[in-house]
């Protein structure tokens, strides 16, 4: 089954990223360009590689997930190891318990992929995560072999760590049949285990409703008709626990390779009826200390799950995975936060720097020329419309977060301008000379909402000065054009445009009463910018509307009054010479 959640962390860390390159950090259009396509190309990659790691997790998972505990479950869940075929039934690659959730392992090479499919499906049980290895001497017959097959559990289980967040805890359960000469009943082997702590010599007895007893105690209670059954069973368990210290626990306390050591947490020992096959192992061991071997025998039911040994484990919980893609989620947007705060504060830093640095030249200058001192106050009119502008419209979100320092340098730019004013020009030389077209120049914005065509309340003041530069030249024809930005449709931006400046048109057609047939109207969208389009101080000075009086003979006459109009043009020509 597909994960969808790793790929949709992923494109969610794209977008973050691409949000913080193209909303915050100051780049050049070919550094934000060569960005965009390096995240998205790492994005891919990152898709790609997810992709396929979750094919291989599909090739490699053999258990169905309903095989799993569910991620609520509070036992232990246990990886039994070993001689498995012994404690389950055919087809059924789990049991559950009181205590714990069982699942066959039934080969070395399977331990590290359950344990991988554990960890990626049920990622919340991982703190609860045991190895379990079951032992039946009765079923080997060489010690070479059997100490091969002992060193891969071995390394399998330390291949388990990659995944279980480090060396998971190891149990061990030994059976082998019980003495010949006893007869113990079916209810006390299911019930009566024999646990061994490393560490502590002593040999305990689980009881049913009484814990667990040192053995001594549990022999010196026993009562007389039993007394000689439980005297068999505990030479057995001193040659059951001899033949562990020599064929297990040296086995896997040894370091060898990249083998870790193993230190089992607890031993499980248990005398019960166990198929035997011929000159097994614990026949063997038992030949060697007794003339009384025990007999081969066959079983048919399923051993019995070594509960009493799963008390010792952890009970901690681990995160699941709901809980795992929030925790990712919130890092990446916590670190695009971090990341957008450093951005917006790098940004500030410049602003004051730059707007610093033209108060600090201003004011250096002390007029004598006034060229450079016009100059420099040329650009504090620059910033200051800008601030401005950023305090009616809000400041761009590169400049926010709560960090930003337009507002301080409001009152000080408009100070350092009232102070000085440029000596005034020269009177000019009255020239008997047509002029050129006489162009004023409109914000939009202060005439018309944000995408409409209908004037502002408050918009004819400015209309009035551009109407009394065009009284002062009757006949002259009046050309008004609108011009927009290339945000948006371009269709649309050109029928905009065109509708803004019939708008005008309309007004000072009504106001000036001025003949229709005076006026030019075109709309030309966003194709004749007078700045760039890539900052939003070139957006706002494209967003306009031009008024140009063009000087053509007989363009508008004033009926009736053809010959006087002729007179003043000429005469108005020359006093604004």
């Amino acid at each position: 089954m597909r994960e969808r959640y790793p790929l949709l962390l992923t494109i969610l860390a794209l977008l973050l990223a691409l949000w913080l390159t193209n909303g915050f950090w100051s780049l050049t259009a070919a550094g934000r360009w060569i960005a965009n396509l390096l995240l998205v190309a790492v994005a891919v990659g990152m898709l790609w590689y997810q992709w396929q790691q979750q094919s291989r997790r599909d090739v490699l998972c053999r258990l169905s997930p309903d095989c799993f505990p569910p991620e609520d479950f509070q036992g232990s869940v246990v990886l039994f190891a070993g001689d498995t075929t012994s404690w389950f039934v055919p087809g059924q690659p789990f049991r559950e318990t009181r205590q714990g959730w069982y699942l066959q392992v039934e080969n070395p090479e399977q331990l590290p992929e359950l344990a991988e499919q554990l960890a990626t499906l049920r990622p919340a049980l991982r703190p609860q995560v045991a190895v379990m290895l079951g032992l039946l001497p009765e079923h080997h017959s060489s010690d070479e072999a059997f100490e091969h097959w002992l060193r891969n559990w071995q390394r399998a289980v330390t291949q388990c760590s990659r995944w279980l967040n480090g060396l998971p805890p190891v149990l061990i359960t030994l059976m082998v049949s019980g003495p010949s000469q006893t007869e113990i009943s079916a209810e006390e082997a299911f019930v009566r285990w024999f646990s061994i702590t490393p560490g502590e010599p002593l040999v305990n007895v689980c009881l049913p409703g009484q814990g667990v007893v040192p053995i001594a105690d549990w022999l010196q209670e026993s009562p007389t008709d039993a007394r000689f059954s439980r005297l068999s069973e505990a030479f057995w368990l001193d040659a059951l626990q001899s033949w562990y210290d020599q064929r297990v626990g040296a086995v896997l306390t040894s370091r060898r390779g990249d083998f870790s050591i193993l230190r089992p947490l607890a031993v499980g020992f248990c005398l019960t009826t166990v198929t035997a096959g011929a000159n097994n192992l614990w026949q063997q061991h038992i030949a060697a200390l007794t003339a009384l071997p025990p007999l081969a025998k066959t079983r048919e039911e399923i051993l019995p799950l070594p509960d009493n040994l799963l008390a010792g484990l952890t009970r901690r919980r681990g995160l699941s995975r709901n809980q795992q893609r929030w925790r990712q989620a919130g890092l990446m947007t916590g670190l695009f936060l971090l990341l957008a705060m450093i951005a917006s504060f790098i940004n500030n830093q410049r602003l004051v720097r730059s707007v610093g640095d033209h108060l600090a030249l201003y004011h250096h200058l002390d007029g004598h020329p006034a060229a450079p001192k016009l100059q420099a106050q040329q650009r504090l009119r620059a910033d200051s419309q800008l601030l401005d502008d950023w305090l009616r419209r809000g400041n761009p979100l590169r400049y926010g977060l709560g960090l930003y320092q337009g507002l301080r340098l409001i009152p000080p730019v408009e100070a350092a301008l009232s102070d000085w004013a440029p000596p005034p020009p020269p009177a000019p030389v009255i020239k008997q000379v047509v002029e050129g077209p006489k162009t004023v120049r409109l914000d939009s914005m202060s005439l018309f909402d944000s995408g409409k065509s209908l004037l502002k309340p408050g918009s004819t003041k400015m209309l009035v000065n551009a109407l009394v530069g065009i009284k002062a030249r009757p006949g002259w024809l009046i050309v008004v054009s609108g011009h927009t930005d290339n945000t948006g449709n371009a269709p649309l931006n050109q029928m905009l445009s065109l509708k803004r400046a019939e708008a005008v048109r309309n007004w000072m057609r009504d106001t000036g009463d001025l003949p229709e047939s005076c006026f030019a109207v075109q709309g030309y969208g966003e194709h004749r910018p007078i700045a760039s389009n890539d900052t939003a101080e070139g957006r706002a000075l494209n967003r306009r509307v031009e008024i140009s009086l063009v000087p053509q003979a007989d363009a508008c006459l004033i009926p009736g009054n053809t010959t006087a109009s002729s007179q003043d043009d000429d005469l108005t020509q020359n006093q604004m010479e």
